[in-house]
C-alpha cells in the first residue's frame, strides 16, 4: 500500500493481538429487520472495546448524504459530531482477540478503502474476516432464521459451515462484496453471513435475525458470543406477530404457504403467493400500537 493510502487511516493504539477475527458491520447497505446493525450493536454492548484506528472521513464519506450532528445549547452552536468509520478491538467470552469494523459504508474510493482494510488486517495477522448482513426473503416467521454465506472462491470452504443459496444471481453490490474480493487478493479467509428475514417484517426490527447472525459468527469462527438478550426480544416479537396473523385469514394463508415451502427443503413458494406489502404495513401499525 502506498504512502498516500496510509494517510487514510489513523492508528490510535498498537495492541498485541493474537490472530484476531475481524467482524465487519458497516451501515448503509441492505439490512432487513435491522439484523446486521442489531447484531453488531449487541456485540459492541456485550464486549468491551477500544478504538484502534479511525478512517479519513473527508476522503471516504459524503457529508451531505451523511450529515454531522450539531449540538445547540440555548441557541449557541457548540459542536459537530462527524460520522466516523472505526476499527475497534476487544475480546470474546474466552479471551480471544477480535476486531470490529463499524460505521457508515464508505461513499467514495472503495478500492482505496479495501486496500486500507486488508492492509490493516494483515498488520494484525487477522485469521478470519466475517461480514454481517440480512436480506428479505420468502420465509415464514414461524421457522428459525436461516443464514447463508457468500465468499470468494479462495474461501469457498467456509461455506460448508454456513450454507449457501443455489443458483446464479446478479444484484447491486455493497462494500462487503468489494471487501470479499479484496481479501481474496491478499489470500486471507473471508466470508459474509446473511440472515434471511421474512419479507413481511423486513422493515421492522427483527431480533431473530440478529441472534442468528451472532450464532453463525460463533459457529464459523469458534468465538464465544452471547445472543441471549436477543432471543428474549425475539420471543416477544414472535408473539406479537402471531397475534396479528392469526386474526386475519389471508395473512394466515400466506404464512402457511411459506411454511410449506420452507418445510419442503427450501423450495420456492408459488408465484401466486401475496407479496406481503399489505401485511408489512399492518404489522408496522400493530407494532406501533395503532389499531388496524
Amino acid at each position: 500500500m502506498d504512502d498516500e493510502i496510509y494517510d487514510r487511516i489513523i492508528f490510535l493504539a498498537d495492541p498485541v493481538l493474537n490472530e484476531p477475527v475481524l467482524v465487519i458491520g458497516l451501515e448503509g447497505w441492505i439490512d432487513a429487520g435491522l439484523g446486521a446493525s442489531t447484531a453488531m450493536s449487541t456485540l459492541m454492548s456485550t464486549i468491551p472495546t477500544e478504538v484502534l484506528a479511525t478512517f479519513d472521513t473527508e476522503y471516504f464519506i459524503d457529508q451531505r448524504a451523511r450529515r454531522p450532528v450539531v449540538r445547540i445549547i440555548d441557541g449557541v452552536t457548540t459542536e459537530l459530531t462527524w460520522p466516523e468509520i472505526q476499527l475497534r478491538y476487544g475480546r470474546d467470552g474466552d479471551g480471544a482477540d477480535m476486531l470490529f469494523l463499524v460505521g457508515p459504508e464508505p461513499d467514495f474510493h472503495w478500492s482505496d478503502f479495501v486496500d486500507v482494510v486488508t492492509d490493516s488486517a494483515g498488520r494484525f495477522d487477522v485469521r478470519l474476516t466475517v461480514g454481517l448482513g440480512s436480506f428479505p426473503a420468502p420465509t415464514p416467521h414461524t421457522r428459525p432464521v436461516r443464514v447463508i454465506g457468500t465468499a470468494p472462491a479462495q474461501s469457498a470452504h467456509l461455506l460448508t459451515v454456513i450454507g449457501t443459496m443455489a443458483g446464479e444471481i446478479e444484484v447491486p453490490a455493497g462494500i462487503s462484496a468489494a471487501l470479499e474480493l479484496g481479501f481474496a487478493e491478499v489470500d486471507m479467509d473471508v466470508v459474509t453471513i446473511w440472515a434471511r428475514v421474512p419479507h413481511y417484517v423486513a422493515s421492522m426490527s427483527y431480533p431473530q435475525a440478529a441472534a442468528a447472525l451472532i450464532d453463525g459468527l460463533a459457529r464459523i469462527s469458534g468465538l464465544t458470543l452471547d445472543a441471549s438478550e436477543l432471543r428474549n426480544s425475539a420471543d416477544e416479537v414472535r408473539q406479537r406477530v402471531d397475534d396479528l396473523i392469526t386474526n386475519n385469514p389471508e395473512h394466515s394463508l400466506m404464512v402457511e404457504q411459506l411454511e410449506q415451502a420452507a418445510d419442503a427443503d427450501g423450495e420456492h413458494p408459488s408465484e401466486e403467493l401475496p407479496s406481503g406489502d399489505e401485511l408489512a404495513a399492518e404489522l408496522e401499525r400493530f407494532l406501533r400500537g395503532e389499531s388496524s
